[in-house]
């Protein structure tokens, strides 16, 4: 301690006892040593406090005589965003997210829905939702586009769609999706039709003309589905049909499938469903 801190802790000691104790040499130097010590250790902290306010964001701190203590950072230290953007939407912008709500690609999802409701096989109606409800809000015919990947500096993209197919009041459906080509899925057709929605079961190759279609004739524990197609054409666009007797546990399921093994392999085939 210097003369001017000996005097100023002297003085803070005194003045906080009442009365006046008799002087002591040693008290009061012990005293005035203790109050030094305390005003160090208020300063580191508070000096602590600063540090870490600047870090999170905080913008003040007061000190005890009033003084505000206002950090040169304006906000949190973080990493600059690197992740990749959304592919580019109609409105030349980066879309929200995976799903495309207008342009091209929403476009292909709709003409997917309209293909696969075109299939559908006499004997079997395909309702439709209420009018003026969202895509949020449709079962009975569905359809979306997805952006997958983007490899060698091209967008990957892979469109379903799901139909209702009735009799009576007993209700399945109709599940088309489409992989754009650069996708990285199996060539061996059994290999190919395990991979859709994770699903596995009983598979048969089935050939139609030159192709060979993979085809699960009978699920495993996975019931979603009863029966699907998979195909990969030349160009690397992957196909998948599938069909199931049942659209969900409010509406009875059907007492058939819409179409046989030969009629699912032959569909996934099908140019209508080869979107380019």
């Amino acid at each position: 301690m210097n003369e001017e801190e000996f005097r100023e802790g002297l003085r803070s000691e005194m003045a906080g006892i009442t009365p006046p104790p008799p002087l002591s040499t040693t008290a009061a130097l012990g005293a005035a040593r203790r109050a030094h010590v305390r005003r160090r250790v208020v300063w580191a902290s508070l000096g602590s406090a600063a540090v870490v306010l600047a870090v999170t964001g905080f913008a003040a701190v007061a000190t005890p005589d009033g003084h505000v203590y206002e950090p040169a950072g304006r906000g949190p230290l973080v990493a600059p965003d690197t992740k990749e953007p959304w592919p580019t939407g109609p409105n030349g912008q980066p879309q929200e997210d995976r799903t495309a709500r207008a342009g091209s690609k929403y476009d292909q999802g709709a003409h997917l829905l309209s293909e696969a409701v075109a299939v559908v096989p006499a004997g079997f109606t395909t309702p439709d939702d209420p009018s003026g409800q969202s895509a949020e809000q449709r079962t009975l015919r569905t359809h979306q586009a997805q952006f997958e990947a983007r490899v060698d500096g091209a967008d990957v993209w892979s469109y379903s769609t799901s139909v209702a197919v009735a009799q009576g009041r007993s209700t399945g459906r109709v599940v088309v999706e489409v992989h754009d080509a650069g996708n990285p899925m199996p060539t061996e057709p059994c290999d190919l039709a395990q991979t859709f929605w994770g699903m596995r079961g009983e598979c048969q190759v089935e050939t139609v003309g030159a192709a060979r279609v993979g085809v699960v004739v009978r699920p495993g524990s996975d019931d979603r589905l009863d029966q699907w197609s998979a195909y990969r054409h030349p160009d690397g666009v992957v196909v998948f049909v599938a069909q199931g007797v049942r659209l969900d546990e409010s509406r009875p399921a059907l007492t058939e499938l819409p179409f046989s093994v030969p009629q699912l392999a032959a569909l996934a085939v099908d140019e209508r469903f080869h979107l380019k």
